[in-house]
């Protein structure tokens, strides 16, 4: 079928998205690249992470950068991007935001771009909350949304803090006061805010304060060391109520769904960045006289990899792209991208941890961050089976 007749057998009306980088996100993926490339190098990430067996000990480290995510975040304006900018942002869509989370994705940087500057900015934009989304945009404060890093699109809305009666010092109106623990939240640790789904009459959305009393978080083991999970326990913690009943339900799904996308292109790019490394070493590294990449059976790993990434960039893009332009298309284009990119992602990181030999197995070498952010990500916000489901009911497939 040619191009025409595809664009013919379409809906009357209906253009194809342009799946290509734009100008200004290519600026925008330049200037990235280039802080990232001097300031977030895989010997300054392993250093935050301290050494072997660290995992074992969380909380002993520091693995958010935030003179990094300053300069990210501020100089760049990267916190702001989904922000319009009447609320001092900058006034981009999902495309550049998605671009962004590519470029982390490809240093593993250690910062809470995903959690706050997307999930916790497409949850205050979705309930209108502009005082908050003004301080996020400037970069002055970080947000998390208080669900387990699992938690997808779809789900039920979570019922694991619950709003408790006041207390007598409560003379100002507006304060409520939640209980209860949460498992298992990204971003949380360097959060200055939480948003929390609570239960109540009816349900609803709240904002607490992580320097409050009443709320503790405690590290947790993470695979993935550069976004260290952790658990929430709200004893009688002072918050304030944002949305509610079904304004609540639309603000976490919109949150869940640019979580889902953002992270589907992060794995785009490590994936990419992975790839790039691993062909860089098979050119080098010699065996019987000659470099190892020119094995043939290295040379069909590294091809089929290149072509998965081809298509799981087209995957990326068009979830983007939908999530712009409110597309009625964006669920199914989330699903796909997020169950595609996820294992992609682990596969290209397995590939150039096995590739780089016994030097790919070693603490020192960057090929480890690479495998556990993979893994650690394909579980978020739901894992590939989960969405690969989703998207048999979306487009409707026998047996679904």
């Amino acid at each position: 079928m040619s191009i025409a007749e595809a664009e013919a057998a379409g809906k009357p009306g209906e253009r194809a998205p342009d799946l290509l980088y734009s100008e200004a996100e290519r600026d925008l993926a330049g200037s990235l690249r280039s802080l990232l490339g001097a300031r977030c190098r895989p010997e300054d990430v392993l250093g935050r992470l301290g050494g072997p067996g660290q995992a074992d000990r969380p909380g002993e480290t520091e693995p958010y950068d935030t003179v990094l995510w300053k300069a990210i975040a501020g100089d760049l304006g990267c916190a702001g991007l989904l922000v319009p900018e009447e609320q001092d942002g900058a006034g981009a869509s999902f495309r550049e935001a998605a671009t962004v989370a590519e470029e982390l994705g490809r240093a593993v940087a250690p910062v809470p771009y995903l959690g706050s500057a997307v999930v916790a900015t497409t949850a205050l934009l979705t309930v209108g909350d502009d005082l908050t989304v003004r301080e996020l945009a400037r970069g002055d404060v970080t947000a998390a949304l208080a669900v387990g890093s699992e938690s997808a699109p779809g789900a039920a809305f979570p019922l694991t803090a619950r709003v408790s009666g006041p207390k007598s010092s409560d003379s100002r109106a507006g304060v409520h006061r939640l209980r209860g623990r949460v498992r298992g939240v990204a971003d949380a640790l360097s959060a200055d805010l939480l948003i929390v789904p609570s239960d109540g009459v009816p349900h609803g959305l709240y904002v607490v304060g992580t320097g409050v009393e009443g709320v503790r978080r405690t590290p947790i083991v993470s695979l993935d060391m550069t976004r260290q999970l952790c658990d929430i326990d709200f004893e009688d913690a002072p918050a304030r109520a944002i949305a509610s009943g079904a304004e609540a339900d639309r603000a976490l799904q919109a949150a869940l769904s640019a979580g889902a996308a953002a992270i589907a292109s992060e794995q785009l790019g490590l994936a990419d960045k992975c790839l790039e490394m691993t062909v860089a070493y098979v050119k080098e590294r010699r065996q019987f006289a000659r470099p190892v990449g020119s094995f043939q059976g290295l040379k069909h790993r590294l091809a089929d990899l290149w072509v998965g990434l081809t298509q799981a960039r087209a995957a990326a893009r068009y979830a983007a792209a939908c999530l712009a332009d409110v597309d009625s298309d964006a669920p199914l284009a989330i699903a796909l991208a997020k169950s595609y990119c996820g294992d992609l992602a682990v596969r290209a990181a397995e590939e150039c941890v096995q590739m780089h030999g016994g030097i790919g197995f070693t603490w020192e070498h960057p090929a480890h961050l690479y495998l556990k952010r993979a893994k650690a990500a394909s579980i978020a916000f739901g894992t590939s089976d989960a969405h690969r489901a989703s998207l048999a009911r979306l487009a409707d497939l026998p047996g679904a």
